[in-house]
């Protein structure tokens, strides 16, 4: 018999063109599931068949409860090779092998500049009085030139972002626990002595750390009042960096102008959630990775974790 695959979260419908499934064909049938399925009752039922799961970044959660309701589970397949959501100690545990895939860091670089220029520029207000018959022209944009960009976080896509910055004229500086002069210096900005001291000087801070026990809640009350009234806040990041409450108020209280979010509590974002209509707020549904070339990336490896795993070498595992 063949073994069964499915492939969470497939939002787009486009996993099984975007890779030669053909070549598991023999071996393997594979469907995939657009809906997110939030109720593990729910989940376990729609997946329960399966030896292999393809899971989407952190859209679904992989815990030991869930592994323990998917007893023909053997292979987990993640796009990159990082997923907090998967507990891999816990699949090891019931012998199931965890393997990843590459990540491209260009696409989420693109997807921060996005929200950093439509922000500055008001895209969303202006676009939407153009559509809707509204003012021709409201607002006064944010000259990017001269102006100071806070990025909290420096490596592989904060990189990125800050060589943008520097060739906008945008004065760039950064700050992470760990963060060196000569390490700032390599890549063209200044090392923040503090993060109060770079979060009270930017006009964007944009975050780019990786969502840990040290990092969660990094930015709540404090963090966010030692902000500048006229600046702009951009998480394409995790949203578990910033108080989620203290980022309400700062919002509908004017302690910042404004928000650029690609990243959520909770995702699916609730229908009723005031992110989704505050007016300061540029918000997106987890767009940072979402590409043609990564989407390649992403179940073009996924095949070859399958085909590794089949022939019973695995590739790309997860420690």
């Amino acid at each position: 018999m063949k073994l069964r695959c499915a492939v969470l979260d497939d939002y787009q419908g486009v996993a099984l063109s975007r890779a030669d499934w053909s070549r598991l064909a023999d071996r393997v049938e594979t469907r995939s599931l657009r809906e997110h399925l939030g109720d593990r009752d729910e989940l376990a039922a729609a997946v329960g068949d399966c030896e292999i799961l393809v899971v989407m970044r952190e859209r679904t959660p992989v815990d030991a409860a869930l592994l323990d309701r998917l007893p023909r589970l053997r292979l987990i397949v993640t796009s990159g090779m990082r997923n907090a959501s998967v507990d891999v100690a816990a699949a090891r545990a019931r012998g199931i092998a965890v393997c990843g895939t590459a990540s491209g860091s260009e696409p989420p670089t693109e997807l921060t500049w996005a929200l950093i220029l439509g922000l500055a520029r008001h895209v969303h207000t202006e676009s939407r009085a153009l559509r809707e018959g509204g003012p021709w022209q409201s607002t006064l944009g944010l000259d990017l030139a001269g102006r100071t960009l806070g990025l909290v976080g420096l490596g592989k896509i904060g990189g990125r972002v800050a060589r943008i910055g520097l060739a906008f004229g945008m004065d760039v500086v950064a700050w992470s626990p760990n963060l060196t002069d000569e390490r700032a210096a390599a890549h063209g900005v200044r090392r923040a002595e503090s993060l109060p001291a770079l979060l009270g000087a930017a006009d964007v801070v944009s975050l780019h750390m990786v969502l840990s026990d040290r990092t969660r809640g990094l930015l709540g009350e404090a963090e966010l009042r030692a902000m500048r009234p006229g600046a702009y806040l951009v998480n394409t990041s995790r949203a578990g960096l910033v108080d989620g409450a203290a980022l309400l108020r700062a919002l509908r209280e004017g302690w910042i102008a404004g928000a650029g979010l690609d990243v959520y509590e909770t995702e699916p974002l609730p229908v009723g959630d005031p992110l989704r209509t505050l007016p300061n707020v540029l918000a997106l549904p987890h767009l940072g990775y979402v590409t043609e070339a990564n989407y390649a990336r992403y179940f073009g490896e996924a095949v070859e974790d399958i085909e590794a795993f089949l022939a019973g070498a695995p590739v790309r595992e997860l420690g």
